[in-house]
């Protein structure tokens, strides 16, 4: 046959060249890049027999290429699924397989013609997983540092409680509570007074929390903590050089923190005269002067104050000054003390040990009634504070599921004289809540546990409801 030059059988071979030269291109192109890939590389046939595998891979299973090719997959490489996944045609991403010795992360993808299977690409996507876990926990480390940061200025700059955390359903605390949300929506300054333990701080933060401000920062400063060389510097900071230790760069103060948000200064009946006159200023112009500093800087600050000591009598001794005490008491929260809101102790109980079990791991089912008369008997000094402590060294020493009158001080029965005894039991008042108990129980029982339906059947509300459920630790 004469091929005629130009003819469409010249043409056609001219073509078929071109298509060679490609394919040749491209084989010699892909056998580069298994070659120099630094992940293991391996293609098999639909069976499963190895067509391609790069340098990499064979060295890492101690062998050549040429011994490679050609061999069936699972007989060159361990726990391989290779020919699996030609049969189910589903792809495996970033799957974990042990080869010699070394966990490894491979993925095996399936490539399709027509439809159907025709071969296997299979990449080992690192040498050692433990490169991976090496670089995941360098990371995790970095994250966990950042987010431990990130909760210690959260901790310090921001308020933790709301009203919701302040316990107690007696008149007396409603009433306190109460008030403490209608002034949290003021900027008005808030003077807290009240015992040691009260729960002034929790007042605090719960009032910058149903605030406007409560996006902003809020700062304690326990003033009794600091030394009264340190106050100015302490609350309204200073600039670089202004006394010998001063830090170079200079150092904000607890006002210029505060900034958009909450300041608030316990114990501040402890604050020195002449700190008081610089507190009055703040208050008044809005502005604090930095240590070593000629200019003022405006603030944008709320107030709230508490003190355990009385103010006025402190006012009258001449120790504290009047024009600073009407100032802070533009609105004052008197905190009832525990003594005066003993029907608020057996919710203040189940609270804590609820909060003390989780916090120590240790199970407790509640008090035997006689220790929960003994506790709600009790004049309690310390408060709020004092009960808790109480309940959390009794969780310690108890040996039951629950905690007897042996688990608690001695000092606490012989603070409410007589024990618990059997007149007590026969007391009106005694008698009076276990039949409030025994009614609430049957109500549960017989609306099958729907608590609304139990409250409307008692003709009470459905809050009230689970006061007393919580006072009486109620779980039917």
């Amino acid at each position: 046959m004469i091929i005629h030059k130009g003819g469409w059988v010249h043409s056609l071979l001219l073509a078929l060249e071109k298509r060679a030269e490609l394919a040749e291109k491209g084989q010699t192109m892909l056998e580069d890049a298994l070659g120099h890939a630094y992940e293991g590389l391996l293609i098999t046939d639909a069976d499963g027999y190895i067509l391609k595998i790069n340098s990499a891979y064979a060295a890492f299973l101690e062998t050549t290429i040429d011994k490679l090719i050609g061999k069936h997959v699972t007989e060159v490489i361990e726990n391989t699924r290779m020919h699996l996944v030609a049969k189910t045609g589903v792809a495996e991403i970033a799957q974990l397989q042990k080869i010699k010795g070394h966990e490894m992360i491979c993925s095996r993808i399936p490539i399709f013609e027509n439809g159907k299977v025709v071969s296997v690409l299979g990449k080992v996507m690192f040498q050692n997983i433990e490169d991976l876990f090496s670089i995941t926990e360098n990371f995790k480390k970095l994250k966990n540092e950042l987010e431990f940061y990130k909760n210690e200025l959260s901790n310090h700059l921001s308020a933790k409680y709301s009203f919701d955390h302040i316990v107690g359903i007696s008149k007396e605390l409603e009433w306190v509570k109460e008030l403490g949300r209608k002034v949290a929506k003021s900027a008005t300054t808030v003077l807290l007074k009240g015992e040691s333990g009260t729960g002034k701080e929790l007042f605090a933060h719960a009032i910058h929390n149903e605030s406007a401000r409560k996006l902003g920062p809020f700062i304690k400063v326990n003033c009794a903590a600091i030394p009264e060389t340190l106050f100015e510097s302490e609350l309204f900071g200073y600039r670089e050089g202004a006394f010998t230790g001063a830090h170079k760069k200079g150092k904000k103060g607890k006002f210029a923190l505060a900034d958009k948000g909450t300041i608030f200064l316990d114990e501040i009946s402890e604050l020195p005269l002449t700190m008081q006159v610089k507190l009055l200023r703040v208050l008044q112009e809005k502005e604090i002067e930095p240590v070593g500093s000629e200019t003022t800087e405006a603030v944008d600050v709320r107030i709230i104050a508490a003190s355990n000591r009385d103010l006025e009598t402190l006012v009258k001794s001449g120790t504290f000054r009047h024009d600073l005490y009407y100032r802070l008491n533009v609105v004052m929260l008197d905190i009832p003390p525990l003594r005066s809101r003993r029907d608020d102790i057996p919710l203040l109980i189940q609270f804590h040990l609820r909060q003390l079990e989780r916090e120590t791991g240790i199970p407790v089912e509640g008090v035997e009634p006689d220790v929960a008369e003994i506790l709600r008997q009790y004049e309690w000094p310390g408060n709020v504070r004092e009960l808790r402590n109480v309940l959390e060294q009794a969780l310690y020493v108890k040996v039951g599921p629950t905690i007897s009158r042996n688990d608690i001080p001695g000092a606490l029965v012989k603070g409410i004289g007589a024990s618990y005894s059997q007149e007590n039991r026969r007391s009106l008042k005694f008698i009076a809540r276990q039949a409030e108990e025994e009614a609430i129980r049957s109500a549960i029982r017989e609306e099958k546990g729907d608590k609304q339906a139990a409250a409307a059947r008692l003709d009470i509300s459905k809050s009230s409801l689970y006061a007393k459920v919580i006072q009486y630790d109620i779980t039917v």
